[in-house]
């Protein structure tokens, strides 16, 4: 593994030429950094659009037969300013008149989605006197349409192994016959993890707003403590509920490479931020117990069977499964008893089927007037997340304890068989309130271990 650097630079940091003077900075204050993947230009302020958000509108308008030229000019006007504050020589106006008519010649709404990228590291490239590498001659896609890993890494080696820096634009590839595709927005992410991973680099930078990722939502916890470090698993479990930092799937080919993932915040360079990595370093004493994030989502239905010897019946949870199945809907959490089994599921995916749903179940399951089902929606689940939870007795004594202070009921418990994350359903009404006392809790523990204080002291579950 080499020592060299990956860093991918989001919207944010780009959206106008004084942050893309601040990425120049960073940069060039380390010479590690040889492979710079960047997004369009995104919100300078909470009003503004995103590029890529007025390139769909282009796309939109063309479909419908109407003039799209008053938007494409804001996009005109954005890169020309960046480019003109940053006195680029680029020959910019080329370059946006040949997008104009690739857009009005019906170029697909994934094509016109790109070039937001393509212009930006363009001109990023051109700035810091770097080579411009096209997403397109690098990132393949299949010709129905999906990723290409195997093709797309032989390109990259290929293509970038024999250059000093370059500059790649993220979020886009393209198929054998120069069709321009896609990744899911936010798939900028997922392009510097691809060549991260390809090129065998010392580390993954994912510069943005934030320095590193919060051990809670700061619109919930006042002032959360950062994350300073976590696995991949704990990444994974942390955006799966709902934390938004990095797209989910950039995770994958860093992770399976063994390349840690730093995400820095452009505005403050100096912090370090997070650190993920694959196998980590063992916890400081003060850290073990301590969760590593609490995050949750809202807007989920239990459905629960109760059934007399149901764990003596064969196939009994296929056939539930069967039926979410035929109505096309999957289920997040499936919790059981002996005589009980509950399915977790995102009301939006029950709407309009409950009652069919109820009656297959009935049917299927064949529950007479001895059997109870029954319903309880508007549950939010948390997820309390930790490498160092399954180490320390009492950590789910703590985790109940918080809850019954603050007067919160737990409707659900599902727990990982690695002990590192516990999932809880609480009222939606109570999801806030839930999160900020398990934050409270643990973190007043780790304050008082810090002191040397035993935390039985201060009502917390003995050691």
């Amino acid at each position: 593994m080499s020592e060299d650097i990956v860093a991918k630079f989001g919207g944010t940091s780009l959206a106008d030429a004084g942050q893309i003077k601040k990425v120049r900075d960073i940069i060039r204050s380390d010479g590690n950094r040889r492979w710079i993947v960047v997004s369009a230009p995104g919100k300078r302020e909470s009003s503004d659009r995103k590029i890529t958000d007025l390139l769909y509108l282009c796309h939109s308008l063309v479909q419908q037969r109407l003039t799209f030229d008053d938007v494409f000019s804001k996009i005109e006007d954005r890169f020309q300013n960046i480019a003109e504050d940053l006195e680029t020589d680029l020959a910019l106006d080329t370059l946006l008149a040949r997008v104009k008519e690739e857009i009005a010649s019906a170029a697909t709404a994934e094509h016109t989605a790109s070039r937001g990228e393509y212009l930006n590291a363009q001109i990023i490239a051109r700035v810091l006197d770097f080579e411009f590498v096209d997403a397109a001659d690098i990132i393949r896609f299949t010709p129905e349409g999906t990723y290409d890993p195997s093709a797309t890494s032989k390109r990259i080696k290929e293509r970038l192994s024999g250059l000093e820096h370059a500059v790649i634009p993220g979020f886009y590839g393209s198929q054998a016959d120069g069709t321009i595709r896609t990744f899911a927005r936010g798939g900028s992410d997922l392009t510097g993890a691809i060549v991260a991973a390809a090129l065998q680099v010392k580390r993954y930078e994912n510069w943005t707003d934030v320095s590193g990722l919060l051990m809670a939502d700061p619109t919930i916890v006042t002032n959360p403590q950062t994350i300073r470090s976590m696995t991949y698993f704990e990444l994974r479990e942390l955006t799966y509920m709902g934390v938004p930092t990095i797209q989910e799937k950039a995770v994958f080919p860093v992770a399976r490479a063994g390349i840690p993932l730093q995400i820095r915040n452009t505005n403050d360079p100096d912090d370090p931020g997070t650190l993920i990595v694959r196998n980590s370093e063992p916890l400081p004493a003060d850290r073990i117990g301590v969760p590593t994030g609490i995050a949750g989502r809202k807007d989920f239905t239990v459905i629960r069977i109760h059934k007399a010897l149901m764990n003596e019946e064969l196939g009994f949870g296929w056939k539930v499964l069967n039926v979410l199945k035929n109505n096309d809907i999957s289920f997040e959490h499936m919790p059981s008893g002996i005589d009980t089994l509950s399915v977790v599921i995102q009301e939006r995916q029950l709407e309009g089927k409950l009652f069919k749903v109820l009656s297959a179940l009935k049917q299927e399951c064949k529950l007479d007037e001895h059997d109870d089902i029954d319903v309880e929606a508007r549950i939010s689940l948390i997820a309390t997340v930790g490498r160092g939870m399954a180490r320390k007795p009492g950590t789910a004594a703590n985790l109940f304890l918080a809850l019954a202070d603050a007067n919160v009921n737990v409707h659900m418990i599902d727990q990982g068989s690695s002990e590192m994350n516990i999932i809880l359903g609480v009222a939606s009404d109570d999801f806030e309130k839930a999160i900020r006392a398990i934050y409270e809790k643990f973190t007043a523990r780790q304050a008082l271990c810090r002191s040397g204080m035993h935390p039985h002291a201060k009502g917390m579950t003995p050691e």
